[in-house]
């Protein structure tokens, strides 16, 4: 076979032409500072576009679109089955043993009746599985929340003094702060805040919450009736110490007592994981079962504080 070089030398790389377009680039469109002031306002505060799903729609399907917007629920509830109602039971189950004890607790923190406390914990995720879009956060009260409430209230007025000048004052505080918050949610999403706190600033504020949060169970655990209304470290031991002729040792026990329970409950959730549902319903078994003896034998009259 021959080959011949002239067919060679024409498809030899060396020999190829190269072709470069030359394309002229279009300037973009001249914007005055209250358009640059918009479009950079409107990726700040709306990166989501929510108003996207609305371009080009019938009027029709933009009210439905807009219900849907507003109330989620009507968006996935046609959709709703027997498989997750089985596991909103678990769920559902699981995170009550755990709100009915925490919201007594941060009704204690906030000095105002445990029945608030349970009313906090039960009516937002009502609320919320309307209104919600999330499936994995959390609502209800927060301890450091409580804490602060029942600590500036207590200033102004005692709660045992005047108990329903108080509960009216509480629930004035609650309502403006949850006003504050949906005006920020609703008027300008401006929880991108918070991207510009450094994680330093938020460990040390929840690792001081923790503290702060722990130093004020002290009270109810050793049973003291006079308690400083200040939350820091050193006026908190003071007042332990200095009423230590306060302390109840039937209070102390039957605190203790618990609170081995809880941590030996969270231990061996954690060395079985099967066994997650004792964790779980350890706080409110201890609830349930410090009622009954409370009531069984009348705590109240041989020295315990309820």
């Amino acid at each position: 076979m021959e080959s011949n070089p002239s067919t060679m030398q024409e498809q030899s790389p060396s020999c190829l032409e190269i072709t470069m377009e030359v394309h002229s680039v279009v300037p973009p469109p001249h914007k005055s500072t209250i358009q640059k002031l918009k479009t950079r306002l409107k990726e700040t505060l709306f990166p989501d576009d929510p108003f996207r799903q609305f371009k080009g729609q019938p009027t029709k399907k933009k009210w439905v679109l807009a219900a849907q917007y507003i109330f989620p629920i009507l968006h996935w509830g046609p959709n709703y089955n027997l498989k997750l109602f089985k596991s909103d039971i678990v769920s559902g189950v699981t995170i009550a043993s755990l709100a009915i004890p925490q919201g007594i607790s941060y009704a204690k923190l906030a000095s105002l009746p445990p029945i608030v406390g349970l009313y906090s914990s039960f009516v937002p995720p009502l609320v919320y599985a309307v209104l919600g879009s999330s499936r994995d956060i959390a609502v209800g009260p927060v301890s450091i929340a409580s804490l602060i409430l029942g600590s500036m209230l207590t200033q102004q007025v005692s709660p045992t003094g005047d108990p329903v000048l108080f509960l009216q004052l509480a629930f004035t505080a609650t309502f403006f702060a949850g006003l504050f918050q949906a005006s920020l949610g609703f008027l300008s999403r401006l929880g991108f805040i918070i991207d510009f706190l450094s994680k330093a600033t938020l460990i040390g504020f929840m690792a001081g919450a923790a503290i702060i949060v722990s130093l004020q169970q002290l009270k109810s655990l050793l049973g003291i009736t006079h308690f400083t209304k200040k939350m820091g470290f050193i006026p908190v031991m003071t007042s332990v110490f200095h009423n230590s002729q306060e302390w109840s040792w039937q209070t102390i026990l039957m605190g203790f007592s618990f609170l081995v329970f809880l941590l030996v409950a969270r231990h061996v959730s954690m060395r079985r994981p099967k066994l997650f549902w004792v964790s779980a319903a350890a706080p409110l078994v201890c609830v349930i079962l410090s009622t009954f003896l409370v009531f069984a034998f009348k705590a109240q009259h041989h020295g315990f504080s309820v």
